[in-house]
C-alpha cells in the first residue's frame, strides 16, 4: 500500500512508519503540525525522503492518523476531500469529533478506535460477556495507568471498556460514570462504574476491569509492553480497510472477533 501518516513525528507515528516500511508498504505522504518541509529522514533518521508537511494533499491508498483531536479533524476533512480511507487511533475526541466521523463515513470507509491491539479488542469482548453473566450484583471499576506524558484522561481504551460494560448492562454512560472519589462521597451506588487514571514513568498502557461481588472479585487485565502492538494493529487495519465501501468499521471486524 501507499500510506499517508498523520502525526508522523510522534512516538506512535515513528513506529507505524518503521513497521509499515518493514512490511513492504511505502509512505506516500507524511503529515505533522510540526512539519516544515524537511524530509522525514532529516527529522527522524528513518530512511524516507518524503517531506513532512502540515496538510494531506492526497495520493495515498489509506491515511493512518495518530495525532491530536485538532489533527484528527484536519486529516479527516482532507481524506473526505480526496476520497482516501481513514484509520485513526487518536484519543481525546469529543462529541463534535464524533459528529465529523459519522458524516465522513457516508463518503469514505473509516475506522476510529482508541486501541488497535488484538489483546485489548479481545478484552472488550470479555468485559461485555462478564458484565452480562455476572449481573448487577457485581460492582464494576476500571483502572488505567499510562506514562507521565499522556495528556488525556481517562485513556481512550478505558472509555471503550466503560462503554462496553454500559452497553452490556443497559446503563446510561452519562449517568453512571464516576471519575475518582474524594471526601465524604457516601457509599458506592450500585449502578455507578468507577474510572480511575494513574500516570507515571514510561508505562505504555495497563488496563484493569474489576468485577467485585460479595466474597469474590474477578479482574480482567491487559498490559502493553510495547507500542508495536498498536502500530501493527493500525497497519493491519489499513490493509483491511483499503477498497472497502464507505462506512464506519470497527477493530473487532478487522480482527474477526
Amino acid at each position: 500500500m501507499k500510506l499517508a501518516l498523520n502525526g508522523c513525528l510522534g512516538k506512535m507515528g515513528r513506529r507505524i512508519a518503521e513497521i509499515a516500511l518493514a512490511q513492504g508498504h511505502s509512505l506516500a505522504a507524511l503529515i505533522d503540525a510540526q512539519g516544515g518541509g524537511k524530509s522525514y529522514q532529516e527529522l527522524t533518521g528513518i530512511k524516507v525522503a518524503v517531506p513532512v508537511t502540515a496538510h494531506y494533499e492526497g495520493g495515498a491508498d489509506v491515511l493512518i492518523d495518530f495525532s491530536l483531536p485538532e489533527g484528527f479533524s484536519r486529516s479527516l476533512a482532507a481524506c473526505v476531500n480526496h476520497k482516501t480511507p481513514f484509520v485513526s487511533g487518536t484519543t481525546g475526541l469529543n462529541a463534535a469529533h464524533f459528529a465529523e466521523r459519522d458524516a465522513a463515513c457516508r463518503v469514505i470507509p473509516l475506522i476510529s478506535a482508541y486501541n488497535m491491539s488484538l489483546g485489548v479488542n479481545l478484552l472488550l469482548s470479555l468485559v461485555k460477556q462478564a458484565a452480562q453473566k455476572l449481573g448487577p450484583d457485581y460492582d464494576i471499576e476500571i483502572v488505567e495507568m499510562h506514562h507521565r506524558l499522556k495528556v488525556d484522561a481517562p485513556s481512550g481504551t478505558a472509555v471503550s471498556l466503560f462503554n462496553a460494560a454500559c452497553e452490556a448492562t443497559g446503563r446510561d454512560p452519562k449517568a453512571v460514570a464516576r471519575h475518582g472519589r474524594e471526601g465524604m462521597v457516601g457509599p458506592r451506588t450500585r449502578p455507578e462504574i468507577g474510572l480511575h487514571a494513574v500516570r507515571g514513568g514510561d508505562v505504555v498502557g495497563d488496563h484493569t476491569v474489576m468485577f467485585a461481588g460479595e466474597g469474590e472479585r474477578i479482574e480482567l487485565v491487559h498490559k502493553a509492553s510495547s507500542r508495536d502492538t498498536f502500530a501493527r494493529g493500525a497497519v493491519r487495519a489499513a490493509q483491511w480497510l483499503a477498497g472497502k465501501p464507505a462506512g464506519l468499521y470497527t477493530m473487532a471486524q478487522v480482527l474477526g472477533l
